[in-house]
């Protein structure tokens, strides 16, 4: 399955644990895909790695966090006018909203390599 909504970036620490971290923000009319695509990604660890999940230094398999943000109005738009050399705003949209969501998966290097060919991760 292709992800459209996640893009994760990857790290590694010194112990090899790895970190995948991926932000999307979306119009309320993309949320539900996003949260589909999200759920998708938890149900598949959830199973694949049933009660392995914890803390990594305490022997565990994978672990994750997930926070969310809801904005209230769509945000200005900031550009450079080079011909008058000043900055332009124009007010964001009144009524816009957007929700932001991080997802963070740390995991050992079996979940990473089950991780990466489930979702075709890089």
């Amino acid at each position: 399955m292709t992800l459209q909504y996640l893009d994760f970036d990857y790290s590694e620490d010194e112990e090899g644990t790895g970190t995948w971290d991926a932000m999307a923000s979306v119009a309320p009319g993309h949320l539900p895909a996003l949260l589909a695509e999200l759920e998708q990604v938890l149900a598949w660890a959830h199973q694949a790695f049933a009660g392995r999940r914890g803390p990594i230094d305490e022997g565990h398999a994978w672990d994750y966090d997930l926070q969310a943000l809801h904005e209230g109005a769509a945000p200005d738009q900031w550009h450079y006018d080079e011909a008058t050399r000043r900055l332009a705003r124009q007010p964001g949209e009144a009524g816009q909203t957007r929700h932001t969501v991080t997802l963070s998966l740390s995991g050992t290097q079996a979940f990473g390599a089950a991780l990466r060919e489930r979702f075709g991760i890089d």
